[in-house]
């Protein structure tokens, strides 16, 4: 059952950002209700896909939830919202507040017809600053967080983007905590209160948490940055027959790899090698030697000898490889799943393990608005009110009821 058993959440996230943290709260067993526009989720459409509308990003982000499509700029689309609050345990969205404001959906209209609720937030910037009405993406956040900078700074040439939505997740992962977190001091109080999870502030905190450096102190040390991550030659190496991922690390792991490859005087003789501050003041020669000597051997026979003196490596993978990776086989990462409509699909296991209260078995994520007509049954809805809400385009189911529906879409902007 999970942990979060008989929660429910109201999950008015879309993309990545606050799917990727309500995924979390579905597999810990709560019931998340993904309310949608009538188009859909936008990230439905990201490809390939075999079917419209379940594309593979959704398939991974939206996984043990159930779809419910609302057009929430109409009246009667906002009351379902509302009454759907009534006994639900928090909301999440992802769009800013002013938006959610403009909607009728705002922290006191829902504090309103539930004290108790958890009102989460996660969106581009903090609403205290002047970029609070901006709009927000990975790409931008990762920029403002200094981050293509350091790609500069570490000579890697032209600023670029980490090539992952790493902003969204980090960002994800911080609304997780916040939730979670209103949901303990809720059991302890009896009240629910607002959680608020600024992605540029989230992200500031994560990257200067390495490299403020210097900047940490007033006045200044240095103009800040962690110089072994930024060092030119911390990279895979380059091995005979491809690459190799390894960090010789402590004096321990340097005493051991040096006496691996017949140098076992060179921190005795090489003042550069001679303790941990010499070789952070030497990075850069240091990493080079060590360059050139993986050139020596191929891949698979540096981690064999890495793991014999038990100094850390790891096998660089690609997209094909990493599916294969024997840990991750004997662990039971990835995993099939026979979905309804999309056949057979690989899943990703939560990598939390609780002991007495185990992750939820995963369900297939859902299509667009295949639970609306169940879950407005269960409210109490009749199936006249239902009919009447598709035909009028309020709501969307996608089996014969909607058959009547008109082509119209609509939802809160991204």
């Amino acid at each position: 059952m999970g942990p979060l058993a008989g929660f429910r959440i109201i999950d008015l996230t879309t993309v990545l950002m606050g799917p990727y943290a309500t995924q979390f709260l579905a597999d810990f067993g709560a019931d998340v209700v993904k309310v949608e526009p009538l188009k859909g989720d936008l990230v439905r459409q990201i490809g390939p896909m075999r079917t419209a509308g379940m594309g593979p990003i959704f398939l991974n982000a939206n996984r043990s939830k159930r779809s419910v499509a609302i057009d929430l700029k109409a009246a009667e689309g906002k009351a379902l919202l509302l009454d759907m609050c009534r006994e639900a345990d928090a909301l999440v969205y992802n769009i800013r507040p002013a938006a959610m404001e403009r909607l009728g959906l705002s922290y006191e209209a829902v504090a309103a017809v539930n004290p108790r609720i958890i009102y989460a937030g996660c969106y581009g910037y903090g609403q205290d600053g002047p970029y609070a009405a901006n709009p927000a993406y990975d790409d931008l956040i990762q920029g403002g967080a200094c981050i293509p900078y350091l790609y500069t700074v570490a000579g890697s040439g032209e600023p670029r983007y980490v090539p992952s939505a790493i902003a969204d997740r980090v960002a994800g992962m911080t609304t997780l905590s916040g939730i979670l977190a209103a949901m303990v001091a809720r059991e302890r109080t009896g009240k629910g209160q607002r959680v608020d999870v600024p992605m540029f502030e989230t992200m500031t905190a994560f990257i200067l948490g390495d490299h403020l450096g210097g900047l940490t102190y007033d006045p200044p040390l240095d103009g800040g940055g962690y110089r072994r991550q930024l060092a030119r030659d911390r990279r895979p190496y380059k091995t005979a027959d491809g690459h190799v991922c390894a960090l010789v690390y402590t004096d321990d792991h340097w005493r051991r790899f040096l006496t691996a490859i017949g140098q076992g005087d060179r921190m005795d003789n090489d003042p550069r090698y001679a303790t941990f501050a010499a070789r952070m003041a030497n990075l850069e020669s240091v990493y080079a030697e060590l360059s050139d000597l993986f050139l020596t051997r191929t891949s698979a026979e540096w981690v064999k000898l890495f793991n014999e003196i038990d100094v850390p490596v790891m096998w660089m993978h690609d997209l094909q490889s990493i599916l294969k990776d024997e840990h991750l086989e004997k662990v039971g990462f990835f995993r099939p799943l026979d979905h309804p409509t999309e056949g057979a699909i690989l899943t990703m296991a939560n990598p939390v393990k609780l002991s007495d209260t185990p992750v939820a078995e995963a369900r297939p994520a859902p299509h667009l608005g295949q639970h609306t007509v169940e879950y407005l049954s269960g409210m109490g809805l009749s199936r006249a009110t239902i009919s009447e809400l598709i035909r009028r385009g309020v709501i969307h189911d996608p089996s014969a009821l909607s058959s009547d529906a008109p082509d119209k879409a609509s939802g809160p902007a991204i």
